[in-house]
This record gives C-alpha cells, sequence and structure tokens, in this order.
C-alpha cells in the first residue's frame, strides 16, 4: 500500500515537472497535483528534492530493467543489442517530447540527478560490454570499446529528429561493423598532416 502511494507521490511529481519544472515545482503543487494535503505528502517523501530524485531514479530503473531483459532475451545479438539502446533512446525521447522541463531529469550535471543518470549510462555500458564479450567483437575492438561506440550513437540520436526510426538501420550498421569473430577492423584513416586549424 505505501509503494503505491509512493507511486501517486511521484506521479504527481512528474505531472508538476511537466507543467512547472524542478525549480518551480512545490510540495503544494505535489499535494494538488494528488488532491492530498501536504503533509500527506510528506508521509512518502522528505522534500521536493526527494520526490524528483526517487522520480529519476524510477524512470531510470525501468529503462534499465528493459535493457536487461532486451541484453538477456533468446534473440539474436543484433536484436538484443537493439532493444538495449532502444530502452535508452526510449527514455530519453518520452521525457523530451512530454515536456522541455522533463528532460531535466536527465541531466547528468544536474545536482539532483547526475549521479542517476551516471550510474544508468555506466550500467548500459556494462551491459552492452557482456554482450560483445559473449558474442565476440571484430579484431581490434574491445568489447568495452564498443559499447562505448554504441553509447555514443545512441546519444547521437537523441537530438536527431526521426531518431527512433533510425535507431534499427544504426543497430544493424553497428552489429555488422563490431560484432564478429575473425572479422578485422578497418584500418583507421590516414592523418591529414599540415591542415589548417
Amino acid at each position: 500500500m505505501a509503494t503505491d502511494r509512493l507511486d501517486e507521490v511521484l506521479d504527481a511529481a512528474y505531472d508538476c515537472l511537466r507543467r512547472y519544472g524542478v525549480r518551480r515545482t512545490t510540495m503544494d503543487d505535489i499535494a494538488a497535483s494528488m488532491g492530498v494535503s501536504r503533509s500527506a505528502v510528506y508521509q512518502y517523501v522528505r522534500n521536493k528534492d526527494d520526490a524528483f530524485r526517487r522520480l529519476a531514479g524510477r524512470l531510470h530503473e525501468q529503462a534499465l530493467r528493459r535493457a536487461g531483459a532486451a541484453a538477456e532475451a533468446d534473440a539474436p545479438a543484433e536484436v538484443r543489442l537493439y532493444g538495449i539502446l532502444a530502452a535508452k533512446l526510449d527514455l530519453v525521447l518520452r521525457l523530451s517530447q512530454d515536456s522541455p522541463h522533463a528532460a531535466e531529469l536527465l541531466d547528468a550535471r544536474a545536482r539532483l540527478f547526475g549521479t542517476i543518470c551516471t550510474s544508468f549510462t555506466t550500467d548500459l555500458r556494462d551491459l552492452l560490454t557482456a554482450l560483445f564479450a559473449a558474442e565476440g567483437t571484430v579484431e581490434g575492438v574491445e568489447p568495452r570499446q564498443a559499447a562505448d561506440i554504441c553509447v555514443a550513437l545512441v546519444v547521437g540520436l537523441e537530438s536527431v529528429p526521426g531518431a527512433r526510426a533510425l535507431l534499427r538501420p544504426a543497430t544493424t550498421a553497428l552489429a555488422a561493423g563490431l560484432l564478429g569473430t575473425g572479422r578485422t577492423a578497418p584500418p583507421a584513416p590516414p592523418t591529414i598532416e599540415g591542415t589548417a586549424r
């Protein structure tokens, strides 16, 4: 029962976040959104910062569970790779599309959410590294490097129009370029000396 009420508090906090942002939201706003008194909200969270930290944690945990389920699925490596990357991209796009304020929950530099965002990215990178370690990578690319390339791709897609549609062909390209045994990574392009800076 207490978990249900906490979820209601976090849902109300999200509703307020979408409308007002973190700074402008008050505990009274959260209580009004729930239709309860402010003292009732204090039974479940210490203050609004605690409510928003818990909200960010819940959203990131849900996305990580989806990524973990994709990683453990009985499916080809490319399908699992897509599922892991889609979990991150969907979290970002959902929050960004709900409201410009909701994207505040994704700010790794933010005092309230920084450790949650950083931990999520680390856990996601670990899932990807494990996938590449189990499936093998092309010669010259370590599993951790392959994971970093994948994370960088998703971060790049986060601000591109049509990102969801681009994720599938991007994943196919990543799988073709990074997965495999006995294949060799393409040589590094030559450096151009004497270019103007």
